[in-house]
């Protein structure tokens, strides 16, 4: 797994000695996410962690910095709503028995840094695949200012059924290996798992709703792990103390229940029925397609056959993504970024404009959507006075090719430059 260099660790860790001052950021265009349109030139004003002014032009204070980043534009920093920072490349399933939790505490650090170089500046890590609360120190650690990362919403481990999809089912049972998730069979073990996920820290519970998926007889097919009923004890518990549920669900009826349930986001989303679309449609419950980890695992099949397997798979997803589009299914950006290479994840966004999305949506989807769907709606994903300082900047015109989030230049979190 590939990481930036030394000398780049040393740029951020002096990073976090310098004092947040008054600057202002000038590029030759910068992007109004909401109103889908370039302002020229574009200019933000920033003063300790927050955007005080942004548009064309903007008042310069005296004393303020000019940072001219010129033929440029100016964004809200990337937003990336399923992560794994607690995984990389190589066996999943191998990793949790070879690796032990503080290594792949570090490995996770790494992880972070990596991905806010690449100019996602705030994500949500979608379990740690039986590292526990681990991710509770990652998130802490990024916001005391000991390590660079982006503004996290951590789930802990996810939870799951015996035997269901993250269980440790294909290995020799006497061996007993311990399952990526927390177990939890029916509601009251749901409430007392998720108390206790909360305790050690977690801003919201992950739930496994289905899996493994498969197609019968040419259609898709994967099996729901939780009832209607005991997802919404799920999604009642965590909003007794103001927090949510999301789940990974590919397809019906588990997608459903969810939807019925009222979880924040559908991950995956495979396969959709008219009846969840409405119910997503109506509720605003983003889909959440991770193309980017379904082309990698294609990609790296291992053979002839896997790989067939994997693409129909994959074009089965892209068919209905058009078909949810169509029925007007809000969306979010998630890329299941761990098993791939983190901070390469920005291919999400081209995927989903390549499976039929206009580059503005797509973006609209990842910063909008996705501040909402962390919970930070008015503080992240626009350049509005008043707004935490999270700004990118990239080559070119994303609406124009979206393939330019994939080269991101500048980052700046919080009023603080990351990458310059």
């Amino acid at each position: 797994m590939k990481h930036f260099p030394f000398l780049a660790v040393l740029a951020v860790g002096s990073i976090f000695a310098q004092q947040r001052s008054v600057v202002v950021l000038h590029a030759a265009r910068l992007l109004d996410v909401e109103g889908g349109r370039l302002l020229t030139p574009g200019e933000v004003l920033v003063q300790g962690e927050r955007i005080v002014e942004a548009g064309a032009s903007v008042t310069h204070p005296a004393g303020a910095k000019t940072i001219d980043l010129g033929n440029q534009t100016l964004m809200p920093g990337l937003i990336d709503v399923h992560v794994h920072l607690f995984l990389h490349p190589g066996a999943e399933d191998l990793q949790t028995v070879e690796e032990s939790v503080p290594q792949r505490t570090i490995i996770a650090t790494l992880a972070a840094r990596d991905d806010l170089m690449a100019g996602f500046t705030a994500e949500r890590d979608m379990g740690t695949e039986g590292a526990g609360a681990a991710d509770t120190a990652v998130r802490n650690a990024i916001n005391e200012g000991l390590i660079p990362g982006p503004r996290l919403r951590i789930s802990g481990n996810a939870v799951d059924t015996l035997g269901g999809h993250e269980d440790a089912n294909r290995f020799n049972p006497d061996q007993h290996v311990l399952s990526n998730a927390t177990y939890a069979n029916n509601a009251a073990e749901l409430v007392s798992v998720i108390r206790e996920q909360f305790k050690l820290g977690a801003d919201f519970i992950k739930i496994y709703e289905t899996g493994r998926d498969a197609f019968r007889d040419g259609k898709f097919s994967t099996p729901y792990q939780y009832t209607e009923a005991e997802l919404r004890v799920a999604v009642e518990e965590a909003a007794r103390v103001g927090k949510r549920v999301a789940v990974h669900a590919t397809g019906e009826p588990g997608t459903l229940y969810a939807a019925r349930a009222g979880v924040v986001t559908i991950d995956h989303a495979d396969q959709l029925s008219d009846e969840t679309m409405r119910l997503m449609r109506e509720k605003q419950i983003p889909a959440v397609p991770t193309f980017a980890i379904s082309e990698y695992f294609a990609d790296h099949a291992g053979s002839a056959e896997a790989t067939a397997a994997r693409r129909k798979a994959l074009d089965y997803h892209a068919q209905q993504f058009r078909k949810q589009m169509a029925a007007g299914v809000p969306f979010a950006v998630g890329s299941d970024v761990g098993p791939f290479q983190h901070g390469t994840q920005a291919r999400e966004f081209v995927l989903m404009v390549k499976f039929g999305m206009k580059p503005l949506a797509a973006i609209q989807a990842g910063i909008i959507n996705g501040a909402k769907a962390l919970g930070w709606e008015g503080q992240i994903g626009a350049l509005k006075p008043g707004y935490f300082a999270d700004v990118i900047a990239v080559p070119g015109n994303p609406l124009e090719d979206i393939a330019v989030l994939e080269k991101v230049g500048f980052v700046m979190k919080g009023g603080v430059i990351y990458r310059q």
